[in-house]
């Protein structure tokens, strides 16, 4: 997570934010799916349906299997992870 997230962070990107701002997302709820045992079981169980939730971080998503859940905002995932540290620098 920590290499893909940094890669692909919008401030990394200026030039290209769009792309890396999609792209980020995509790395947050990947590692919110596989950092989570019940979502990782649906994903297991019934794929990316299973989860797809129509957007971005932070919305909430019934799927017809009857689990519920909400995937939060991308930021907020990156700002866990890396503990409030300043993920840019170079004190790893």
């Amino acid at each position: 997570y920590r290499k893909l997230a940094l890669k692909w962070h919008p401030d990394k990107n200026p030039e290209n934010k769009e792309e890396a701002e999609r792209k980020f997302k995509q790395v947050a709820e990947a590692y919110e799916v596989l950092s989570d045992a019940k979502k990782r079981d649906i994903y297991d169980k019934y794929g990316k349906e299973g989860l797809n939730s129509g957007g971005g971080g932070g919305s909430h998503f019934d799927s017809a299997c009857g689990f519920g859940f909400t995937f939060r905002n991308p930021d907020d995932v990156f700002r866990e992870f890396f503990g409030g540290r300043d993920p840019f620098s170079f004190d790893f």
